[in-house]
């Protein structure tokens, strides 16, 4: 057996033993949404407009126990959806878990991300959340995926960063070291980690850190395991991050937390180094970013297979002849305080509400303006929130 191969029965045997992720099956559709799996708001976000088509495919590549799976169905009611794990036990409840809640547009198969060739066709959109990092190659499964993704489409990744994972390590070399002989016994792992923390100083780093930011999760042994006892592991920071990608052959659309990798907001009181910074690149500029703030736990971005359109609305002729729908992804509207895509709080003011509430995805900016007292700017404001879509005529 190959050193991947050995790596992938482990992987499997750790979910086969703790299906992850252990959300409970519901006989409903999933509460909420994630706007990173919605089709509409991801492919708005990456190029400005609303795509042409609706009835796309997607692949969940790692989909586990089907908890991201499930929502991609529901959040994509014109979509097939291709679901595949290394655990059989993990898409047992996977299957289970979309039957019960209606999600009947998905297929599963038991097959390796190295093995995705297997699957017929193309793929409008992939989705692969929590799994790249658990390969013994990364590159190798990227790049296998990639081969998958349509041109025009997309891809969702996410993976650990080394730097806010920092205690995270410890703790696992910690736990390996106290089981010897007994590595890769997932249940002795996650028994030995519980004992180490129960036993720790109160001011010890590492239980600090897990009570700051982990203890509520970890209550439950599935993510206990999944963080502390897992048999592979590569954490990244933004240089080895983008070797990742730029392997890929894809295109790097951007961050989908943006806000984050904004220098200003660490380095404004000071000007002259905002200027200084402006030199860097993107990527120099992104990797300041996380030695200046290093509470990096993943990084969550999206790439492309070319060509994909990309708009801009800068143009006021364009801007008024767009024809305008709300994000799908908000929630308490209609009303002047609501939560937007990514569930921050949003205050709009009367003028605004009343134009999202025109927003019927028939009506043009400029047809929807005739009877209101807001700016263009205004518009392109709830653009920038992400609150609204917008399809050229």
């Amino acid at each position: 057996m190959s050193d991947s191969q050995t790596i992938s029965a482990a992987v499997a045997k750790l979910y086969n033993t703790y299906p992850f992720p252990p959300e409970p099956l519901l006989d409903e559709p999933p509460p909420g949404y994630n706007w990173r799996w919605n089709w509409l708001a991801a492919y708005s976000f990456c190029t400005g407009q609303k795509p042409q088509k609706q009835d796309i495919r997607i692949l969940d590549a790692g989909c586990g126990t089907g908890v991201g799976t499930e929502y991609l169905v529901h959040l994509n009611p014109e979509a097939s959806v291709v679901g595949i794990d290394l655990s059989a036990n993990a898409l047992e409840i996977a299957q289970e878990r979309c039957k019960r809640s209606g999600a009947n547009r998905v297929e599963f198969h038991h097959l390796s991300l190295y093995d995705v060739e297997q699957l017929p066709g193309e793929f409008d959109f992939i989705n692969c959340v929590g799994v790249l990092h658990h390969l013994s190659d990364p590159i190798r499964g990227i790049q296998a995926l990639a081969k998958k993704l349509a041109p025009g489409g997309l891809m969702h990744i996410f993976v650990y960063g080394e730097l806010g994972r920092w205690e995270i390590q410890l703790m696992q070399k910690a736990i390996a070291l106290l089981q010897g002989d007994k590595r890769g016994d997932y249940r002795d792992g996650v028994q030995v980690g519980r004992q180490i923390f129960a036993s720790l100083p109160e001011k010890n780093r590492i239980l600090k850190r897990e009570t700051e930011r982990w203890s509520l999760e970890n209550q439950r042994d599935e993510c206990f395991a999944d963080m502390y006892v897992h048999p592979q592991e590569i954490d990244y920071n933004i240089e080895t991050l983008f070797e990742l990608i730029d392997a890929s052959g894809l295109d790097f659309v951007g961050f989908s937390n943006p806000s984050f990798w904004q220098i200003d907001r660490l380095l404004g009181k000071a000007p002259e180094l905002i200027e200084r910074a402006k030199g860097l690149g993107d990527r120099a500029s992104y990797r300041l970013i996380e030695l200046l703030d290093p509470e990096v736990t993943h990084y969550e971005f999206f790439l492309s297979r070319p060509p994909l359109p990309k708009v801009d609305w800068s143009a006021d002729n364009a801007l008024l002849a767009a024809i305008c729908e709300r994000n799908p992804c908000m929630d308490g509207f209609p009303s002047q305080c609501l939560f937007n895509y990514d569930y921050q709080i949003v205050n709009l003011s009367p003028d605004e509400l009343e134009f999202l509430q025109r927003c019927d995805g028939r009506s043009t900016v400029g047809e929807i303006l005739a009877n209101q007292e807001l700016e263009l700017d205004e518009v392109r404001g709830l653009l920038k929130q992400q609150l609204i879509l917008l399809t050229s005529r």
